[in-house]
């Protein structure tokens, strides 16, 4: 048995036309699982399932385009993923947002609220919605993408390290919570990877320099990298864990 094979798996995965989540999406589909594309955007969501659609051969990929921020379209979203597919099976919270770069005592309440609901509400908005057939299954997984911020302080992103910190500890409580019906849930911690969302930080070459010269790698990650880990949380590989936070950083907190 291949222990990464996620075939007759649904997978919905937030976030996902670009950057990390697609790379999420892309490989989960290469492993046999069904997907869901989902972002803000219609057009995007549309494009990447039917790119997934043409490499994997098969109609493996639906577009369900929702706006995190809004509990009525997560509903919807989790309601057309049934009709489409039948079930979810794993759930990527990926979708994220930071509106605000600068000291954590300026930022206005609107962006801090923003970021709270966004980053973390959301998260908990779709576990609600997707635990209870988890737990009449008594299967399922569940994945935050969190962020190295998330373990420690920064000058220029406070906010955003709390949410990231806080997606941990949601993880943790679904996995206390949910582990006796043999549910788990796990968080990814990514660092600094060539997305569009961490542009300002890799596309300045001083400003990359500064930023990986003291990882072990010396170099960014990519997508890929993170998707990896992401297949392995949602496999028979990643059966027996449950309430952690896998660091993806080139070795950046070390």
């Amino acid at each position: 048995m291949n222990l990464f094979d996620l075939s007759g798996k649904t997978a919905l995965v937030t976030g996902s036309t670009k950057g990390i989540g697609e790379a999420i999406v892309h490989r989960f589909a290469e492993h046999g699982a069904n997907v869901v594309v989902s972002s803000r955007k219609a057009d995007a969501c549309e494009k990447v399932a039917a790119d997934i659609n043409k490499a994997v051969g098969r109609d493996a990929a639906a577009a369900i385009p929702a706006n995190i921020n809004y509990k009525e379209q997560l509903e919807q979203l989790v309601a057309r993923t049934r009709e489409r597919f039948g079930r979810i099976d794993v759930l990527v919270c990926n979708a994220a947002l930071n509106p605000y770069y600068g000291p954590q005592m300026g930022i206005p309440d609107e962006a801090f609220d923003k970021i709270m609901g966004a980053n973390i509400r959301s998260n908990h908005w779709l576990a609600q919605l997707v635990l209870p057939e988890m737990v009449e299954r008594k299967d399922g997984a569940i994945i935050i993408v969190s962020s190295i911020g998330g373990l420690r302080g920064s000058p220029v992103l406070g906010a955003y390290c709390i949410s990231k910190a806080a997606d941990m500890q949601l993880a943790r409580n679904i996995a206390v919570e949910y582990g006796p019906h043999n549910i788990r849930a796990n968080c990814i911690a990514p660092g600094l990877i060539k997305t569009d969302f961490a542009r300002a930080l890799w596309e300045n070459p001083e400003t990359l320099k500064r930023s990986t010269q003291g990882a072990p790698l010396r170099r960014i990650g990519e997508p890929d990298e993170i998707a990896g880990a992401a297949v392995f949380l949602a496999s028979r590989a990643g059966s027996f864990t449950t309430g952690q936070t896998i660091v993806c950083d080139g070795g950046a907190t070390i």
